[in-house]
């Protein structure tokens, strides 16, 4: 075992406000899609069929184009930050776990 020192801790924090940055960038940017995809058919629906313009109001509207981004930016977000966080971990393993072939 190796005692931690501070430019260790430094160097790990800068890491992880990367990679939550990085993270934070994706959920943004899949949310941004996902409320352009919901919007259009959500909206066309209300326009054209009889159900959804007597039953979705405004407020329906938005909950059901909100909960879509929402979801987006979580799920994106969160499976961003597992990917790197497997990737530096396997980065930081010592040698011989790094051998993962069958012998």
């Amino acid at each position: 075992m190796s005692t931690v020192n501070r430019a260790d801790l430094d160097q790990r924090l800068a890491a992880a406000n990367r990679c939550s940055r990085e993270a934070a960038m994706a959920g943004a940017k899949a949310a941004a899609v996902a409320t352009v995809a919901a919007a259009v058919p959500t909206l066309a629906s209300v326009r054209m069929l009889p159900w959804a313009k007597a039953h979705l109001n405004p407020t329906g509207q938005a909950l059901i184009i909100s909960t879509v981004a929402g979801m987006a930016y979580f799920i994106v977000a969160d499976k961003t930050i597992v990917s790197m966080a497997r990737k530096h971990s396997y980065e930081d393993a010592p040698d011989h776990l790094k051998n993962t072939s069958f012998n």
